[in-house]
């Protein structure tokens, strides 16, 4: 892909670059969010200082649909070891042939990974910042999530029922509706928040970091935190 100079995913060890040019003035605000945002700001779970975990990436693609900004989303098949059946950004581990994680590494691979798990076309993106690296304790992941502008969107949808059950695009007005958040309570007693978007309950890694960026970009509408939705322990 060639895309603010020189993303292209079908030679791995091809150069992947950010770029801020050309974005519409809506995306501003990401743009800042990501460039000032700290990791604790983010996430109170942050990569084990002795380097431990698997290093892995999300795309969080923003695009413009009929009803505005929109991000990506897709719902993890309910056979999966890790996270099955959650709503998620798609992203994964990282390859040997995605190359360093602490450099361009978890750009390639959240193309790659999207590209896999959606069937989007990467050229298409322009990868546009990189916020901090935050951690998932119970699959011990150390996630790296990477911001894309759909700029010239593709056809999406489920590559492998294996791995994907849905593939879905949500309006950001519908993110930011008071009406479609919650506080998902898990029977560990863990709260966090949570989206009821799409007849899906969005909550967990991903539900945390859309928060965040809503909150930071400057988008957070008011919202009843005391509206609770109980999880299972399935979840």
């Amino acid at each position: 892909m060639t895309q603010g100079g020189k993303a292209h995913t079908e030679d791995p060890h091809a150069d992947v670059a950010l770029s801020k040019d050309g974005l519409p003035e809506w995306l501003d605000p990401v743009v800042r969010a990501a460039e000032t945002v700290q990791p604790l700001q983010l996430s109170r779970f942050l990569p084990p200082e002795d380097g431990a975990g698997r290093q892995s990436a999300v795309l969080i693609l923003f695009g413009e649909g009929e009803q505005g900004p929109e991000l990506l989303l897709m719902e993890r098949a309910g056979s999966l070891r890790s996270h099955a059946g959650q709503p998620s950004f798609p992203g994964g581990a990282l390859d040997p042939e995605d190359g360093d994680p602490k450099a361009d590494g978890p750009l390639r691979a959240a193309l790659r990974e999207a590209e896999e798990e959606t069937g989007l076309d990467p050229a298409g993106v322009q990868l546009i910042g990189v916020l901090p690296r935050l951690y998932i304790p119970v699959s011990q992941f150390v996630v790296t999530p990477v911001l894309g502008w759909w700029r010239e969107p593709s056809p999406v949808g489920v590559v492998d029922p294996n791995e994907t059950a849905k593939v879905f695009t949500v309006p950001v007005a519908d993110l930011t509706n008071p009406a479609n958040r919650a506080t998902a309570v898990h029977p560990s007693g863990h709260r966090g928040p949570a989206f009821l978007v799409e007849s899906t309950l969005v909550w967990g890694f991903t539900a945390g970091v859309i928060d965040r960026l809503l909150h930071y970009a400057g988008w957070e509408r008011s919202w009843d935190r005391e509206k609770l939705v109980p999880l299972d322990w399935r979840s």
